[in-house]
């Protein structure tokens, strides 16, 4: 439903179109119909916009219809506002030239202390404001002065007929607008910024606006402090001639190291007109405006919009391609150096790592590792991609035994050989450290189609998803964790008369053989098993894979858990006559051993990923 606004001249009230009071005309004479006029709204001087008029949707509206000769206000006139169609229509008007005065106001008036005044002449004061406001204004004020004239004739069968000629009217603000800008030599300060604060003293602007447009009266001269980092667009009353608007803008930005670096800069601003921008432009100078070490705060990070490995409709051909995903999972964050000169970091995992610092060690530029990037956190499965400042401009990095090195610009090319050094003080990092032997880790269809609702099965396979995928990472890294665990050999060599080959119970195996085995290089394709054929577990060289429910429960259930354990059985070479498959290590040791020690892996809780409520489950 539209919203119908009206406009009293006498008693300047704003009604809802339901409240309208009906009134009628004395009868002694015939009445003209009313008169439609159409506002458009223009832009800032200087700024450019797409119709060139702005709809006029105000949220209050005032009017004044002045005769064009005196001067002198029309009274006994009743408009009423259409904000949907930008139209104001006036009942009540006469033969005669005229002006038609509108402010319209879009936003909360109420805060500015604002007052319409009656008014009889158009040079009196229509609209104020208070000298003593001491901010900037809430609301926008849009003013107009339209010349109209208005034709009555009466035909002979008595029928009233009106023509209206001037009925457009283009808006301009009464208000001035003052925008701070800051220009940055390292978009990585501004995304640093801890706090943008600036005071505005000095100008004296304005109070009121008479019925012809003229600004009159002087407020209190301005004295307040602001935050620029919330707020950067001030509007005002025109400033009063010879006034300037100044003061001093702080900023407190973050360093990568800890540390808290304030700068001052001072700035004026001449003049402020209706219905124009002064731009208080301030170049930002730095000291980190030279540093080359990408400093990715959580806004940093946001802004760039990075991607996300492994999930939820990632397509088939690139998560079971092993180019495009692989892991290690005793190096789950991956860092390269495009053929674009960028940033990659890939990261395989279900939890975020703050607080991390990437150092890396560039053949062509130094001997030693130099601070190339510190993020404030990397997510789960980041997919960071962003050009290395080196790149664009020379840079200076800090060396790992705290020498500023210099380096000029650079190419992608210039990186060939580059090292990588990863160091952080968050605890998961230092259990993803503690993975020494880690497996390479892929994932394969088999055969199976996971774009089908049932998978499309293929013998004992079935599609395997990215829920699936990100389960199988949890996992990994927690077995691979596991394998090097004090508690993990204690539980070995406590129960090395249980260890037996694929010879059965006399085939004694010991503990070191056992760990070994589990701490050999692999690659496995991991897949999810069909679970149609009975078949609920998969392995043997280089191919793993479990059912939906192992891949879900694998935390806490110790069936899911030997189901786990039972492939990797295989995996490492044992056969059904083994302790590895059906008999203790993987039906009572390990599955148990993983269960019962979870909060003390990397991935302690299947919280991080909530699979079992995944909708792209089968």
């Amino acid at each position: 439903m539209s919203r119908l606004f009206f406009v009293v001249l006498w008693s300047c009230l704003f009604l809802a179109a339901c409240e309208r009071d009906e009134w009628t005309a004395p009868m002694s004479e015939p009445q003209p119909r009313g008169a439609a006029f159409r506002l458009s709204g223009a832009a800032y001087e200087g700024v450019t916009t797409r119709s060139g008029e702005l709809r006029t949707n105000y949220d209050r509206v005032e009017f004044r219809v002045v005769d064009a000769a005196s001067g002198s206000v029309i009274g006994n006139l009743k408009g009423l506002y259409d904000p949907t169609g930008s139209v104001l229509r006036i009942e009540g008007l006469r033969d005669g030239d005229y002006r038609l005065l509108i402010l319209g106001i879009r936003g909360d008036w109420s805060q500015d202390g604002m007052t319409i005044h009656p008014i009889s002449h158009v040079d009196e004061e229509w609209v104020s404001f208070p000298a003593d406001l001491q901010r900037p204004l809430t609301a926008e004020y849009f003013y107009s002065q339209s010349p109209f004239t208005v034709r009555v004739t009466t035909t002979p069968e008595g029928v009233v007929e009106s023509e209206v000629t001037g009925v457009e009217t283009l808006q301009h603000r009464i208000i001035g607008r003052a925008d701070f800008t800051f220009t940055y030599a390292n978009p990585y300060v501004r995304t640093a910024l801890l706090s943008m604060r600036g005071t505005l003293s000095g100008a004296r602007f304005h109070t009121g606006m008479t019925g012809n447009g003229a600004f009159v009266g002087q407020s209190d001269e301005l004295v307040m402090e602001t935050d620029l980092a919330a707020v950067s667009s001030y509007c005002f009353l025109p400033m009063v001639e010879g006034s300037s608007l100044t003061g001093e803008i702080e900023l407190v930005t973050r360093t990568y190291r800890g540390g808290q670096i304030r700068r001052l800069f001072g700035y004026e601003l001449g003049s402020l007109t209706a219905n124009r921008i002064g731009q208080i432009e301030t170049p930002v100078i730095h000291p980190d405006n030279n540093s080359g070490t990408m400093f990715i705060t959580q806004r940093a990070y946001d802004e760039g919009s990075h991607g996300l490995i492994l999930q939820d409709g990632e397509s088939k051909t690139v998560y079971t391609d092993p180019a495009q995903r692989r892991f290690n999972t005793a190096a789950p964050l991956q860092c390269s150096v495009t053929d674009q000169g960028e940033l990659h970091v890939r990261f395989y995992s279900p939890r975020a790592l703050s607080g991390v610092l990437v150092r890396a060690r560039i053949p062509r530029v130094d001997r030693e590792y130099l601070d190339l990037a510190w993020f404030d956190s990397i997510p789960p499965f980041a997919d960071f991609y962003e050009e290395l400042p080196q790149i664009g401009r020379p840079t200076q990095c800090l060396s790992e035994s705290g020498r500023w090195v210099e380096i000029p610009q650079l190419t992608a090319a210039d990186f060939e050989g580059i090292e990588f050094s990863i160091e952080s003080e968050d605890p998961y990092w230092k259990k993803l450290r503690q993975i020494i032997h880690g497996w390479t880790i892929a994932f394969s269809l088999f055969n199976g189609d996971p774009d089908r609702p049932d998978g499309g099965p293929s013998g004992n396979w079935m599609g395997i998803r990215p829920v699936h995928c990100r389960e199988a990472v949890a996992f990994f890294l927690n077995f691979t964790y596991m394998i090097d665990m004090p508690e993990h050999e204690v539980i070995l060599r406590e129960n090395q008369d249980r260890l037996y080959g694929n010879g059965g119970v006399n085939d004694k195996v010991t503990p070191e053989k056992v760990l070994s085995q589990m701490r050999q290089s692999r690659n496995l394709n991991v897949g999810l098993v069909y679970p149609g054929n009975g078949i609920v577990g998969l392995g043997g060289g280089s191919s793993y894979g479990v059912y939906q429910q192992a891949w879900l429960q694998h935390y806490f259930n110790t069936y899911s858990c030997e189901i786990m354990f039972h492939e990797l059985g295989h995996v490492m070479g044992y056969n059904h006559s083994s302790s590895f498959t059906y008999g203790p290590w993987a039906q009572e040791l390990m599955n148990h051993f993983y269960v019962n020690h979870l909060d003390q892996m990397p991935i302690d809780s299947s919280t991080y990923l909530n699979s079992s409520n995944n909708p792209t489950l089968y």
